[in-house]
């Protein structure tokens, strides 16, 4: 594929719920433009962009594909992104570096879940955007109900109907553009409106022709276009297409429509890149996604990561079309192309000079949410499993990979159920380690809540020097620190010495627990007396008094079971406000408020961690995928008695499995 010049290039970025059409939209293009001689299906398993072994058989997207098609001298870089709300970091990356988006709504469906999402992103961005109402030949398709919608649910949008549609469901069969010349007689009065809305919308984007149109005078064809290409630059109107993907019809009309009128990329003056996208390929390696914002990146070159502040040498430049490679010697500012083998860049890094720092605006991805602990099924398999995982986390920010030294599990989070699942079959097909999940068990702890006094002896004689070691201590509760011990001891009934052993043995009791094998907290210790043997006292058998001291004293001490706690800060559309709080109470949660956002509402609570592991799959449901949440670890808080007998006894079991 050759270079093209900045103002020949078009960076769009497809967007929308997941089924709307986006993938064989795509398709559609590229078998149009001639990049491909047969379109492929998405049910069928082999279009161009769906070429991930997880995507085939699922039938759905799972991760931006890159699809330039070339149109009449410009070069249209497609960046095709998934439609499920689990991955939704691959379109907020695409997101940013798309110079516009096209918005595909379903004719039957309309606006769905994930396009409003989508839509909020894109009005935050401030990106450019096209509607195109697909799927207009499937039965109960209704385009104009589809246009009230948008109208209804989004009043301050300026809407302008580019295009009317001719015939209806299985007889529908082209589209007639109110900016063509030869305008049928049937439709001229339908058009004049729809050119007077357009005129009025998007007048204000030229001030010659917003004076001209003020002054009452008839703008020319020439000057409508240009008034509809200056206001979808500026974010002004959002064009209205309509067609049918799967029947190609419509389609050539987008493609001329995007060709014409979305604005090509603003080059800086700078020499730099920013990756958007990290890929692990069985045999390239990694492959870094890179837009570039200014100047020429050649191959074979050396360049600077400004965000890590390393140098990385490129390799072979090229470009990509779905998984098809196409070398290339330089990358010009504005158009976007493939490295591969970098070693330190990651994804929202910038590439520039070293002589000239450039640090881009890096990309935002949300917090995993879902959390999940992970470990392989053969033994021994550990190291090979935190390889996999890091080199997956390279590939996808919204996952993260983190080590609970208190449970010893390892935690695989991410933003749903769909994406774990994933992450698991990438795991045994990619990288050969199969694993086994379940919900991530909670740290609890324990502690004491009355102050007891208890002696510990250990004796033993066989033959030879015993052993001897004799403690009294106080213990209590001790809410200002953790852990704290002290010595009361007069007389020398026990030696100096001897202390620390005393120490030791309470602490490794304590990390050790009482009641359902969790460490004890907020305990302070005091030794206040006891009594030694000249020859056959020693540290151990302090150690092992003091052991059997805390054993003695955690069960007169009134134990009780500490749970962690956290607050969750939930932000939910305000028509589901009731249903959320009213799980929270379930969830033995506290509301401590609530304030508006927008048009949304952020609900603020204490909750139980242990309550919170798969609150991402509850809000979904609850939500309909809109709300979304966070949480803080805030502390730990007793168990309610009602349920400590119960759960002490399944944690007991839990401990008493994993010892087999």
């Amino acid at each position: 594929m050759k270079s093209y010049d900045t103002q020949n290039i078009r960076n769009i970025c497809f967007v929308g719920h997941g089924g709307c059409g986006k993938t064989s939209l795509a398709e559609t293009l590229l078998f149009n433009s001639g990049a491909v001689t047969r379109i492929g299906k998405v049910n069928d398993g082999n279009t161009v962009s769906d070429y991930l072994q997880e995507e085939i058989q699922r039938n759905i997207s799972i991760s931006t594909s890159l699809l330039p098609v070339e149109n009449k001298g410009v070069k249209v870089n497609i960046l095709d992104t998934p439609g499920y709300s689990d991955f939704i970091g691959e379109v907020i990356s695409a997101l940013r570096v798309a110079d516009s988006a096209l918005l595909v709504l379903c004719g039957v469906g309309g606006v769905e879940v994930q396009a409003e999402i989508i839509w909020d992103m894109m009005e935050e961005k401030q990106i450019p955007r096209i509607i195109y109402i697909n799927k207009l030949d499937r039965e109960n398709s209704n385009p104009e109900k589809v246009v009230d919608q948008l109208k209804t649910i989004y009043p301050d949008a300026r809407f302008v109907q580019m295009q009317i549609p001719v015939g209806r469901e299985a007889a529908f069969e082209g589209v007639v553009d109110i900016l063509q010349s030869n305008i049928p007689e049937e439709y001229k009065d339908e058009i004049e409106l729809l050119k007077e809305t357009l005129t009025e919308a998007a007048a204000e984007a030229d001030d010659d022709v917003l004076m001209k149109y003020l002054e009452g005078e008839e703008l020319s064809l020439d000057e409508l276009k240009l008034i509809t290409k200056k206001a979808i630059a500026q974010n002004m109107i959002v064009p209205i297409l309509f067609g049918s993907a799967e029947k190609n019809i419509g389609t050539n009309e987008l493609l001329q429509f995007v060709t014409d009128y979305v604005p090509a990329p603003t080059p800086i003056e700078d020499k730099a890149a920013l990756v958007f996208k990290t890929l692990a390929d069985p045999y390239l390696g990694k492959m870094t996604f890179f837009k570039v914002y200014g100047g020429t990146f050649s191959g074979e070159s050396v360049v600077y990561n400004s965000t890590r502040e390393v140098e990385e040498k490129m390799g072979q430049l090229f470009y990509l079309r779905g998984k098809n490679q196409d070398n290339t010697t330089s990358v010009s500012a504005g158009d976007i192309a493939v490295v591969a083998k970098l070693q330190e860049t990651k994804t929202g890094d910038t590439l520039c000079t070293k002589e000239n720092k450039v640090v881009l605006e890096g990309i935002n991805f949300p917090k995993p949410s879902l959390p999940l602990a992970v470990r392989p099924k053969s033994k021994g398999d550990e190291d090979k499993l935190g390889s996999a995982l890091a080199r997956l986390v390279d590939e996808d920010p919204t996952i993260s990979v983190s080590k609970n030294t208190e449970t010893k599990q390892t935690i695989l989070s991410g933003m749903g159920e769909m994406q774990l699942d994933i992450v698991g079959e990438k795991l045994a097909r990619k990288f050969g380690v199969a694993v086994e999940t379940e919900v991530p068990r909670v740290p609890y702890r324990e502690t004491i809540k009355k102050e007891v006094q208890v002696e510990g002896k250990h004796k033993k004689q066989s033959g030879g020097h015993g052993q001897y070691g004799h403690v009294w201590i106080k213990m209590g509760p001790n809410p200002d620190s953790e852990f704290e011990f002290t010595e009361e001891i007069f007389g020398g009934a026990v030696p100096r010495n001897f202390f620390p052993a005393v120490e030791k043995g309470l602490r490794e009791a304590v990390a050790e627990g009482f009641l359902a094998g969790y460490p004890m907290t907020n305990v302070k210790f005091t030794l206040y007396d006891g009594s030694y043997h000249s020859v056959d006292s020693s540290e151990m058998a302090f150690k092992l008094a003091a052991i059997l001291a805390f054993k003695k004293g955690a069960e007169q001490a009134n134990p009780t079971l500490m749970e962690p706690m956290v607050e969750a800060e939930i932000k939910v559309p305000e028509a589901f406000m009731g249903e959320v709080i009213g799980d929270i109470n379930t969830k033995r949660g506290r509301v401590l408020g609530m304030e508006p956002e927008g048009k949304f509402q952020v609900i603020k609570a204490q909750v139980p961690q242990s309550e919170m592991m798969r609150y991402a799959i509850d809000l979904k449901a609850m939500t309909q995928g809109r709300g979304s949440f966070k949480t803080e670890f805030i502390g730990y808080e007793e168990v309610p008695t009602r349920l400590q007998e119960t759960l002490v006894a399944q944690l007991k079991a839990q401990q008493e499995q994993d010892s087999k």
